[in-house]
């Protein structure tokens, strides 16, 4: 729409960027067609960015230039969240993108163009804090990444830079937050009891997931209840429950187990898998829910993980899935998770453990249960019966 990516100068974007706005703001968004309102809704993103760039750089110079301070304001931030209306942690947020853009010359360009937010320029002037003289040779290719990436996506790619180039620091991290643990359970007057806790990635990953999976147990019986009642009118709003009541009463569940577990019960285990044969694994490590994680985080389970072996061939398929110390089974489902490692969708950023295999060409039709024409997607998308694509070739 306006000149971003074809090399204009930042003073001929601005005035492209002000036609274009103008353009946009006087149209009767009701009357346009669904392509239409698409494109427009793009377009404003892409103008929100520009004005972005503009006011963090107008922010920046009054921050340098010491302008503000004859009004008597504590700082820049503290200024223009004044005058200009802001939530003061807002204009900090705006302050601190352009301090960070100094040290960022390939971002501070691409920013600059509306190509990159705030957010993202935080992220990589984390990256360039952990390991400055690394980050300058990976910048061009981090802030490409940034741009054509899911948000979500490059937290991930992030941390993995860090833990590669930043490995000590990366453990000294992650050795903090396990330290840092905590769960604090008080009573009130009336008797209830409040539960507050900071949990390291693992433990909390397990947490959640116990509480996630009895959760679902809990909201299955509740519909079930509904449609009794109510028959095909039922919706959510007739559950005897809200999530955060079942979430809570899965937590007593949990308790009640573990009051109830024999003393030689056996342990859970941990299944870890180790993907070999494609370079963008090199040097995977990460829970099913997407947290990556350090090797140093990982050694505590060792002793009590069964390892599963995921042989790669090229970047999508698999050709070996091996077997574990106890007998496993479903290696096409567990070829399938390791290739996607979450919802394939390009809108989506659900992780591994909230996603279901689909066929690609439906079972009825006469699709087979095969690796090339199965897929992950997350259960909103999974109920999605949209037009096929044809399966992937093998």
């Amino acid at each position: 729409m306006v000149g971003m990516e074809n090399g204009a100068s930042p003073e001929v974007v601005a005035k492209e960027a002000e036609a274009a706005l103008a353009d946009l703001a006087g149209r009767d968004l009701t009357s346009l067609t669904d392509a239409e309102i698409e494109q427009h809704a793009i377009a404003t993103a892409e103008l929100l960015r520009l004005a972005e760039a503009a006011h963090v750089a107008a922010l920046a110079r009054l921050d340098s230039s010491g302008a503000w301070a004859p009004s008597g304001a504590r700082s820049a931030a503290h200024y223009i969240a004044w005058k200009g209306h802001l939530a003061l942690s807002r204009a900090k947020a705006l302050q601190r993108c352009g301090r960070r853009l100094r040290d960022l010359p390939v971002a501070a360009v691409a920013f600059a163009a509306g190509l990159l937010t705030v957010e993202h320029v935080r992220l990589l002037a984390h990256a360039h804090s952990k390991a400055p003289d690394a980050f300058a040779a990976d910048e061009p290719r981090l802030v490409e990444l940034a741009r054509t990436q899911l948000f979500s996506q490059l937290e991930t790619i992030i941390r993995y830079w860090i833990h590669h180039n930043d490995p000590d620091g990366a453990e000294v991290d992650a050795a903090s937050a396990f330290t840092a643990r905590r769960v604090d359970c008080s009573e009130t007057f009336e008797g209830t009891v409040v539960l507050d806790a900071l949990l390291d990635p693992l433990t909390g990953a397990i947490v959640a997931r116990e509480l996630a999976r009895l959760e679902q147990e809990l909201f299955e019986a509740d519909w079930a209840d509904a449609r009794d009642r109510l028959g095909d009118a039922a919706t959510a709003h007739d559950l005897a429950r809200t999530p955060k009541q079942r979430r809570a009463d899965a937590l007593r569940i949990m308790a009640e187990r573990s009051a109830a577990k024999p003393p030689d019960a056996t342990e859970a285990r941990v299944l870890l898998q180790v993907l070999i044969g494609h370079g963008s694994v090199e040097r995977l490590c990460e829970l099913s829910n997407g947290t990556v994680l350090t090797p140093g985080q990982v050694l505590p389970v060792l002793d009590r993980a069964d390892v599963e072996r995921v042989v790669f061939d090229g970047p999508s398929k698999v050709i070996d899935v091996g077997v574990r110390r106890r007998l496993f089974t479903g290696g096409t489902r567990t070829a399938v998770h390791a290739r996607d490692r979450g919802c394939t969708h390009p809108s989506c950023d659900e992780p591994l453990d909230r996603c279901q295999i689909d066929h690609i060409i439906p079972w009825s039709l006469g699709g087979l249960t095969t690796q090339a024409n199965g897929h992950d997607h997350c259960r909103f998308h999974n109920l999605e019966k949209g037009d096929r694509p044809p399966p992937p070739a093998a």
